[in-house]
């Protein structure tokens, strides 16, 4: 019989420890000719069953990498579409804990990173990404029983309320500096409220003239969901889309070959437009515009226009209410709207109404 304090013994000329744990034996080697090296192993092995808790060699033996390579397999597996959101965050990680063992991965060491990140110039909600894939990390080697315990990882505040909207005038200034394989696009982004990558995504067998709906397939969204936009019923969005139908047939027909892409530039699709966006916007005297401040546009429009949330949620492909409150719909304008209908109710003539006298005939 084993005693309760474990035994050491030889396999050639190594330690090996043999301990037992809630029923499990387990034999471990030292990795040492030397008796008291084996002897000290085991020790801090009692110490920690003493506690309730036992670092096996396979845990002791977990890297960062080990946990890095789980969540990438995660991504792939699942087909997440913030693989490339994980990317940047990982190369971070990586940097600092690239050589730690998970069990060296504590929540102060996880602290002193987040700080280190923040000095560096890195936004709250960049490091905010980054934390939550380190926790995702320790989740998924918990689930596969390669950890018994997982490190506290803190959160930090994120304030990504965002401020600024984007009225018709300054469209047209923006659309104005643009090249015209942009300004289409840019104006169904305001338009639709819809996500640059959605737009960018978007061919010519989603869009149905006949029945007057652009659609996009199930699995093709930020949250996997299929959408329908009844352009039929928006005038200026139908006869944007048949001019950028009109555009696309010409230069079929000059290159003899098929374009699928909605918005495309000289037929081939259009992958990134940050400079000619930047350059835009400077040129027009707007710098601080971003292309999402287009998709916050719409959503007050559709709720200046009073469509219930529900529908533009649908619309526009929010999941939660919550965007509303993030977006901070309700902008200065819109207050100085709302108290100047209040004031006209406050100008209007009161009518007086005199209650019944009691005991008088009729």
């Amino acid at each position: 019989r084993m005693s309760s304090q474990g035994r050491l013994f030889l396999r050639g000329e190594v330690w090996w420890l043999d301990y037992g744990f809630r029923g499990h034996r387990t034999r471990e080697s030292s990795r040492s000719t030397r008796k008291r090296d084996a002897q000290r192993l085991l020790n801090s092995r009692l110490g920690e069953m003493s506690k309730g808790r036992l670092v096996g060699p396979r845990e002791e033996r977990l890297k960062y990498k080990d946990l890095s390579d789980m969540i990438a397999t995660d991504y792939e597996v699942n087909g997440r579409k913030s693989a490339k959101r994980l990317k940047s965050s990982l190369k971070h990680l990586t940097k600092a804990f690239n050589h730690h063992r998970a069990l060296d991965i504590t929540t102060d060491r996880i602290s002193a990173y987040t700080s280190t990140r923040l000095s560096e110039g890195a936004k709250p909600a960049t490091v905010q990404k980054e934390l939550a894939a380190l926790k995702r990390m320790f989740t998924l080697a918990k689930r596969a029983a390669l950890l018994s315990t997982v490190p506290y990882v803190p959160s930090i505040e994120v304030n990504n309320t965002r401020t600024n909207f984007v009225d018709r005038g300054e469209l047209e200034a923006i659309v104005a500096e643009l090249p015209d394989d942009l300004s289409s696009l840019i104006r169904f982004l305001y338009l639709t409220g819809w996500r640059k990558a959605e737009a960018l995504g978007l061919t010519w067998n989603l869009v149905e003239f006949e029945n007057g709906v652009v659609r996009l397939a199930p699995g093709t969204t930020k949250n996997s969901e299929g959408r329908t936009f009844p352009f039929d019923a928006l005038p200026e969005l139908r006869a944007l889309l048949e001019e950028q139908r009109d555009r696309t047939t010409a230069r079929e027909r000059a290159t003899s070959h098929m374009i699928p892409s909605v918005f495309h530039r000289n037929g081939k699709p259009i992958t990134d437009f940050r400079g000619a966006w930047t350059g835009a916007c400077t040129r027009a005297g707007l710098a601080s515009i971003v292309v999402h401040d287009l998709r916050r546009s719409a959503v007050r429009n559709l709720e200046r226009a009073g469509v219930p949330r529900s529908t533009a949620m649908k619309l526009t492909g929010h999941k939660t209410e919550s965007v509303y409150r993030r977006y901070a719909i309700v902008d200065e304008n819109d207050l100085r709207s709302g108290v100047e209908k209040l004031a006209i109710v406050h100008a209007s003539p009161q009518r007086q109404v005199l209650p019944l006298r009691q005991g008088t005939a009729g």
